[in-house]
């Protein structure tokens, strides 16, 4: 890929979304309304050219049912920035058309970078493009990248990875997130945050943010024990012992063990490990805190400890994960 857009610095960056039948509407249409957005609130002049593009027919049907109409792929001439793969049910089609495969490769060798949403890595991957690379895909297809193209590295478990000019992205609205992060990369982290402002965005979600919080994989025992779970977020530092969270519920210990497995499928001790490490995880992306200060306020009584908890959860230690997702 080349290194820097053959075009004039303060020109407009071509920002090209590839599309295709079935595909998916919010793949297509978040990243896309990320770059508008941004050319509506970055000031004098517009630092981006958004477009939709397709092989074949113009009009093209998504997923959703919603009818689109997309420009022709651009020919080898035209220039590029940033090249964008959406995902969606159509693209193991779009991955066993060759024609299309080898427009893919060179029309990201003339991009600065390339990315993908959702499962539009299958596309990526059919390309060579993630050979030996790390990448991210909709949890649901994580395997299936792994299995179909095992020389890429599929990491399961964050909303967008970048590894060099190559981004990827998690399913559907983790698109959003990744083009936040483009635009921060390019324009600056105060015009992306004013982005997801403006997108009434909850939280512009770093790249090493889980696809599943804790807290959202507990849900299913969430009407029983839902007060039990606002206790121990409200005291992660604090004594969170089986016999301490069955006074909080009003229970026995063993019926709280009982229960509470039969509605989560965790034991109370590993559901406080998740959320402490979740919460741990956002201090370290998020924070500057010291790794021994946070490992205190999470309730891991030591660094050790949390270490320990993180090679469990996340494959890695605190240190590597705050050196790849710190602000």
């Amino acid at each position: 890929m080349t290194k820097s857009p053959r075009f004039p610095p303060d020109a407009p960056r071509p920002v090209e979304v590839l599309a295709f039948p079935s595909a998916q509407l919010l793949d297509v249409a978040g990243p896309l309304q990320v770059f508008a957005t941004a050319n509506e609130r970055g000031g004098v002049g517009q630092p981006y050219a958004p477009r939709v593009i397709a092989a074949g027919e113009p009009t093209l049907t998504t997923s959703a049912g919603l009818r689109l109409v997309a420009e022709p792929l651009p020919g080898g001439d035209m220039p590029v920035d940033t090249l964008v793969i959406a995902g969606g049910p159509g693209i193991l089609a779009a991955c066993d058309d060759p024609t299309l495969v080898a427009w893919v490769r060179a029309r990201a060798g003339r991009a600065r970078r390339v990315a993908s949403v959702c499962t539009g890595a299958f596309l990526l991957g059919a390309t060579g493009l993630l050979d030996g690379r790390r990448a991210v895909t909709h949890w649901h297809h994580c395997g299936e990248l792994a299995g179909r193209y095992p020389r890429v590295r599929v990491e399961p478990d964050p909303i967008f990875v970048r590894d060099g000019p190559v981004w990827s992205s998690a399913g559907v609205t983790a698109g959003i997130d990744l083009a936040l992060a483009l635009v921060e990369e390019d324009l600056g982290r105060p015009l992306a945050l004013a982005v997801a402002r403006h997108l009434v965005m909850f939280l512009k979600r770093p790249g090493g943010q889980a696809q599943f919080s804790a807290a959202l994989a507990l849900q299913a025992g969430e009407e029983r024990f839902g007060r039990l779970h606002a206790y121990i977020a409200d005291n992660l530092s604090g004594d969170l012992a089986l016999p301490a969270l069955a006074a909080a519920a009003g229970m026995s210990a063993r019926s709280l063990s009982r229960h509470y497995l039969e509605a989560t499928g965790l034991t109370p001790a590993k559901a406080v490990e998740r959320l402490r490490v979740e919460a741990a995880r956002r201090a370290l992306a998020e924070t500057a805190q010291p790794v021994k200060r946070i490992a205190r306020t999470c309730g891991f009584g030591s660094e050790e400890t949390m270490q320990r908890s993180f090679l469990r959860h996340v494959a890695a230690t605190p240190q590597d994960y705050r050196a790849r997702f710190g602000g």
